[in-house]
C-alpha cells in the first residue's frame, strides 16, 4: 500500500482487518480483464456482526450507517489483499443491500457512509456509480452488506 493511501486511513483511525478466506462455496474476487467484481462484506467485526437486525425495526439510521462503514472497511481491507489499494484505477459500482422494514425508505442515507469513505481513502478512483437496495434480511442478521466492481490500473 502506498503511503498516501496509508494516512488516508491512519487519519481516518482505521486499521484493515486480515481477512480471511470465505466460509462457502465462492472466492472473494474475480476479475475478467482490468475489471475486479468483489463478493459482498457484511457488518463483520472480528468474525462478528455485533449489531444485527432490521433498519426501520431494530436498528436506527446510525447503526445502518456505522455498519455500512464497517462493510467499506471490510472491502477496502478485501481489495488490499486481493489487489492493492494502489492498483485501483476506479471504483465502477458499489451495490449496497440494507435490511429494512417495509416503511424503512433510507437506504441510500446508510449506503452513503461507505461512498463517502471510499472517496476519502481513494479520492477521484473512489468515485462510483450506485445502487441502495432494501432487502428483507442479509447473511448472519447483518444490516448491511456491500459489493463492489473496480477498473485495475495496468499491471506488470
Amino acid at each position: 500500500m502506498n503511503s498516501k493511501i496509508a494516512a488516508l486511513l491512519m487519519s481516518e483511525k482505521i486499521d484493515l482487518p486480515i481477512m480471511g478466506s470465505p466460509k462457502y462455496q465462492y472466492v472473494t474476487s474475480t476479475h475478467s480483464g482490468l475489471t475486479y467484481y468483489f463478493s459482498g462484506k457484511t457488518a463483520q467485526v472480528n468474525g462478528v456482526i455485533e449489531t444485527q437486525g432490521i433498519l426501520g425495526n431494530d436498528l436506527s439510521v446510525a447503526q445502518g450507517i456505522e455498519s455500512a462503514r464497517i462493510c467499506a472497511i471490510n472491502l477496502l481491507a478485501q481489495i488490499e489483499k486481493d489487489l492493492g489499494l494502489e492498483n485501483v484505477n476506479q471504483i465502477l459500482k458499489v451495490t449496497g443491500f440494507v435490511a429494512s422494514s417495509s416503511t424503512f425508505f433510507d437506504q441510500p442515507t446508510v449506503i452513503n457512509a461507505a461512498s463517502e469513505l471510499f472517496v476519502k481513502i481513494l479520492g477521484d478512483s473512489g468515485k462510483h456509480a450506485r445502487s441502495a437496495i432494501g432487502v428483507a434480511a442479509l447473511p448472519g442478521n447483518s444490516p448491511v452488506e456491500i459489493e463492489l466492481i473496480l477498473e485495475s490500473k495496468e499491471l506488470g
